[in-house]
């Protein structure tokens, strides 16, 4: 604008810029238009800029003129800061630019001025509120460049920030993270337009432990493009922690505590893969603390766990070790201990071969011990790996898998007191539970089979006594109930029956002895609900046995013929569970069993499961048998058990075959 024609400077008087024109060597006001009257004030105009803009603060103002004219190049002066006329204590910030041109006047200057006070305060405000958080705040650009405005990158890391986002920058990143993390950014770059991102991963820390990091991303469009994106990033470990203790303790919180090896299988699912690759657990088989010196102790493998990609445990059945002089101090110290494993180098000493082969076959990188500690008992050790380019656990995940583990004490401790009631239970049940006699003109079998859930210690027993005549008793029954308390009932009401069959004799009915047996239940208080048979066999010259019984409430005898359908030997009446009728009278039914018929008596845990009705039992029950009516006895029961029962109950079987003619 230096030449040419000359500028029309009511061009200006409209536009929201402040615009003055000043003319000459003494660069004269010519020209001041409303926006700069309204901005600066109203100037005399033809004053020269010296006497119209007298304040201190023009003086560089009035050079930059001086330096325009003479040069003939346009000059944009700093940002500046002066008092609001109106309110002093609130400052108002200018942008100005001065350029040659030529007016009617002659030649001169026109300097442009800009209010920029709210955009300035606007930006002073955002880095007060991002100077205030505990967030580290960077931009990204989208050549990859970054710039981090709010620190905080080298306070956790440990290594000052990287201006690109690149290889140097994702070394940080915990190894399982990288992979996802670049999925999820490409994600959303392909957004038309991109939206907000965000996600959470791990970093390395500066005492080489991983954090959880949250990151926030807002991209900055233009024409529809994101070119910058404004990040805040948080570390969040400390909440990501807490969160994932809270809903792993309420996994565990579910352990029902039916048996040490359910009660830890919950705890190995709710670890791996979220805080372990692998972890498995070695229960002792001592139980007294010290462990004896110089004397082997071994460990079973309860249960394990891997994470997807890991070559299989091997099978469970079977293994069990003799524990080093490792696992031994870390029980001792009732501490964790973690031994890394360097790729190329063996073992450390006193790691079963099993594991050993496995630890090399999964490439693990390091190897942690945990005791197992339920109220000061010491039940054995937890074993958790990490492998291929998982770090090895730093202090913070060893405490947390130490709490983890700590949680379940209250259901395995509980799973540990059903265990040692289980046991007691199943001494005694097996103490009552003689083999059966020899019987002349007949076979007997009979098995029990204890529930798999520790929960389950039954009352169900079976019995066979021959009198002095050769006639034969056999007994079935079941007490309610599925706890120490029923199997005590077990025993003293078997014993009863037992004592009242052989004292009043072989000629006394099936019907009597069990109301004796009921009445004397009643007034001992015994048991509230009991289910039994009580049969009597006397053997004719023909071979044929001729069968009298008593069912108090029980499932049906089963008869299988040996040339025809089994069915089973209903009666006419049935007579309800001992004590719940006292002195109701009972019933004695009849039946004859010809030579190579099989009678069989049960439980009802043979027959009835959650899925299935009774009545489907039955069913099965009359179908299986048909099926093994050649079978040996020994191979009748067990072929029964093994097809009908889900091993929820337990069984009690006895079964009694009439020896075939001949």
């Amino acid at each position: 604008m230096s030449s040419g024609r000359a500028l029309d400077v009511h061009l200006f008087d409209e536009t929201v810029a402040a615009i003055a024109l000043f003319a000459g060597t003494e660069h004269r006001l010519v020209y001041q238009n409303g926006a700069c009257a309204r901005l600066l004030g109203a100037r005399p105009i033809g004053l020269p800029a010296r006497e119209a803009f007298p304040e201190p603060d023009a003086e560089e103002f009035l050079t930059v003129l001086d330096e325009v004219v003479a040069t003939g190049r346009p000059c944009r002066l700093p940002e500046a800061r002066e008092p609001d006329p109106g309110a002093p204590e609130q400052a108002r910030y200018f942008v100005y630019s001065c350029t040659p041109v030529t007016m009617a006047e002659g030649h001169g200057a026109m300097v442009v001025a800009l209010d920029t006070t709210a955009e300035t305060m606007a930006l002073e405000r955002y880095e007060a509120v991002v100077t205030a958080v505990s967030q580290m705040v960077w931009v990204l650009r989208a050549d990859g460049s970054a710039r981090e405005l709010v620190p905080g990158w080298q306070q956790l890391t440990g290594s000052p920030w990287h201006d690109r986002i690149d290889e140097r920058w994702g070394a940080y990143v915990h190894p399982r993270d990288r992979a996802r993390l670049r999925r999820e950014w490409r994600a959303a770059l392909a957004q038309e337009p991109p939206g907000l991102f965000e996600t959470t991963f791990r970093v390395r820390a500066a005492d080489g432990s991983y954090r959880h990091v949250s990151t926030r991303c807002v991209p900055i469009l233009r024409n529809g493009r994101a070119e910058e994106w404004i990040a805040a990033t948080d570390d969040i470990e400390d909440t990501w922690s807490a969160t994932l203790r809270e809903r792993l303790l309420a996994q565990i919180a579910q352990v029902s505590g039916e048996s040490l090896d359910e009660s830890f299988a919950v705890v190995v699912q709710a670890i791996v893969p979220e805080l372990a690759d692998a972890c498995v657990i070695m229960l002792l088989g001592h139980e007294e603390w010290p462990l004896p010196e110089h004397v082997p102790v071994t460990a079973r493998r309860a249960v394990s766990s891997t994470r997807h990609g890991l070559p299989a445990r091997p099978p469970l059945r079977d293994q069990t070790v003799v524990i080093s002089d490792t696992v031994r101090d870390v029980l001792a110290r009732r501490a964790p201990r973690t031994l890394r494993l360097a790729a190329g180098e063996g073992v450390p000493p006193g790691i079963a071969a099993v594991t050993e082969q496995w630890l090399r076959s999964a490439d693990a990188t390091s190897l942690t011990l945990y005791p197992l500690v339920a109220e000061d008992v010491i039940l054995g050790y937890a074993a958790t790996s990490a492998n291929g380019d998982a770090p090895a656990p730093g202090p913070a995940d060893t405490e947390l898998l130490q709490r983890i583990f700590r949680s379940a004490e209250r259901p395995i401790r509980k799973a540990l007191d059903l265990q040692r009631a289980r046991r007691t239970a199943l001494r005694l049940q097996h103490a009552h539970l003689t083999s059966p006699p020899a019987v002349p003109g007949a076979n007997l079998a009979a098995c029990y089979e204890p529930a798999s859930s520790a929960n389950e210690i039954g009352g169900d027993w079976y019995d066979a006594v021959i009198h002095a005549d050769g006639t034969l008793v056999l007994d079935i029954g079941d007490v309610a109930g599925h706890d120490l308390t029923a199997a005590t009932a077990m025993g003293q009401l078997r014993s009863m029956l037992r004592g009242l069959a052989w004292n009043n004799g072989p000629e006394c009915l099936p019907s009597t002895l069990l109301s004796m047996l009921e009445n004397a239940a009643e007034g001992l208080d015994i048991a509230s609900f009991t289910t039994a048979i009580h049969a009597r066999m006397r053997r004719h010259r023909d071979g044929a046995w001729h069968m009298t019984w008593s069912n108090a409430g029980h499932p049906p005898p089963l008869l299988i013929p040996a040339q025809a359908e089994p069915y089973f030997l209903t009666g006419t009446d049935a007579d309800p569970p001992l004590c719940v009728a006292p002195g109701v009278p009972r019933t004695s039914h009849t039946h004859t069993i010809a030579p190579g018929d099989t009678l069989l008596l049960y439980t009802d845990g043979l027959i009835e499961t959650p899925t299935a009705s009774l009545h489907e039992g039955q069913h099965r029950l009359l179908t299986a048998s048909a099926h093994q009516r050649g079978s040996t006895l020994s191979e009748l029961l067990g072929s029964l058990q093994r097809s009908l029962s889900d091993n929820r109950d337990d069984i009690a079987l006895i079964a009694f075959r009439a020896d075939p003619p001949g």
